[in-house]
């Protein structure tokens, strides 16, 4: 389970890398050419807002993942109700 934990690492960082070219090419920039002052906001928001805390949580999230920090191992105690 631990190993799967690993590949899917490779899986997030890959989907925040795909989410990031999405949210640039097809939200933001199209709506930077428009010359519709109405497409400038959320233009502004997705390229500047939303795709750097989508794509960083995802990439973190995967480099966590391969680094093996949500591993489970037998000798660490999730229990501190001492």
């Amino acid at each position: 389970m631990n190993q799967l934990k690993k590949y899917l690492g490779i899986v997030w960082i890959l989907l925040g890398l795909a989410a990031g070219y999405y949210l640039v090419v097809n939200q933001a920039i199209p709506k930077f050419k428009s010359n519709n002052s109405e497409e400038l906001i959320p233009a502004i928001i997705y390229a500047f807002v939303l795709m750097p805390i989508i794509v960083g949580g995802l990439i973190i999230f995967g480099k966590y993942a391969l680094q093996g920090e949500y591993d489970f191992s037998n000798t660490e105690t999730t229990n501190n109700a001492t």
